[in-house]
C-alpha cells in the first residue's frame, strides 16, 4: 500500500486487547503521566516505563503499539480532568466558556508536557475525553447563536488563545523549575537587571513599576483573564454583526 493511501495510525481505530495479564492499559497510561510530568516528553520510553511498572517493556506493546500512541491515551486521560458543564443555556454561554478555558489553561499549567502535544499543527485528537470537550465546546457557541460554519472557528480562535498562552507560561516556568527557585525568588532576582535594561524606555519602566507588588502568579492570571476577555468580546461583536 502506497505511502499516500496508508490509514492513519491511531490507538483509538482498533479494539483494545483482551486482559490476559495483571497490568492494564489504564495502570500503563497512569504511569506515564506521572513519568511525563516529573521528567517531560522526551524523557519517556517504553524501557523506563517498563522499569517504573516493574514489567518488561514488551509487556506494554501488548496495549500500545509504541510511544506515540501511548501519548495519544496520556492526552486523551488528562482531558479527562476538564469539568465541562451538563448543558449549554444562551444567557450562560460567555460564563461557561470563560470556565472551560480557565480549566483548560489551569490543566496545561500541571501537565507541562501536554502543549506541545496540543500545540502540533494537524493533530487531532479523536480520544473520547477531547471529542466530549470539543462537542461542549461547539454546544455552548451553537446557543450563542453562531452559524454551523462559524462554530468551529470560533472554537479554534478561543483554544489557540488558551494553548498560546499556556505554552508560553508551561516553558517559563519549566525554566523556573530548572533553577531550583520559586516564582517569587526568581522574578525579585530578575528584576533589577530588567530595570537597568529598561532604563531608557520609559513605557516599560512605567509598565513594570505599576504591577511590581503584585504576586507574579496573579499577574499571570490577570494578563490570561483579559485577553480572554478580549477574545469573547470579539467573538461576541462578531454575533452582533
Amino acid at each position: 500500500m502506497s505511502a499516500e493511501k496508508k490509514p492513519i495510525a491511531s490507538v483509538w481505530t482498533r479494539p483494545q486487547p483482551l486482559q490476559r495479564e495483571q497490568l492494564t492499559r489504564e495502570q500503563i497510561v497512569a504511569a506515564a503521566i506521572e513519568l511525563l510530568d516529573a521528567e517531560g516528553a522526551e524523557a519517556l520510553s517504553m524501557r523506563k516505563l517498563g522499569t517504573r511498572l516493574k514489567a518488561a517493556a514488551t509487556s506494554l506493546y501488548r496495549h500500545v503499539a509504541n510511544k506515540d500512541e501511548l501519548i495519544q491515551l496520556a492526552v486523551d486521560d488528562v482531558f479527562g480532568e476538564l469539568d465541562m458543564p451538563v448543558a449549554a443555556e444562551r444567557g450562560q454561554w460567555r460564563a461557561d466558556v470563560t470556565r472551560i478555558a480557565t480549566e483548560l489553561r489551569a490543566m496545561s499549567l500541571r501537565h507541562r508536557w501536554i502543549v506541545s502535544e496540543l500545540g502540533q499543527v494537524g493533530l487531532v485528537h479523536i480520544g473520547p475525553n477531547a471529542m466530549r470537550m470539543a462537542a461542549g465546546l461547539l454546544a455552548q457557541f451553537e446557543v450563542a447563536g453562531f452559524p454551523a460554519d462559524e462554530r468551529d472557528r470560533a472554537m479554534g480562535t478561543l483554544t489557540a488563545y488558551v494553548i498560546g498562552i499556556a505554552a508560553s507560561e508551561a516553558a517559563y516556568l519549566s525554566l523556573i523549575a530548572r533553577s531550583g527557585r520559586s516564582e517569587q525568588e526568581w522574578v525579585a532576582g530578575l528584576r533589577p537587571l530588567f530595570d537597568d535594561a529598561a532604563h531608557q524606555h520609559q513605557r516599560l519602566r512605567e509598565g513594570s513599576s505599576a504591577r511590581q507588588d503584585l504576586p507574579p502568579q496573579q499577574i499571570r492570571d490577570d494578563d490570561f483573564a483579559y485577553g480572554l476577555d478580549r477574545v469573547l468580546d470579539g467573538l461576541v461583536s462578531r454575533l452582533r454583526a
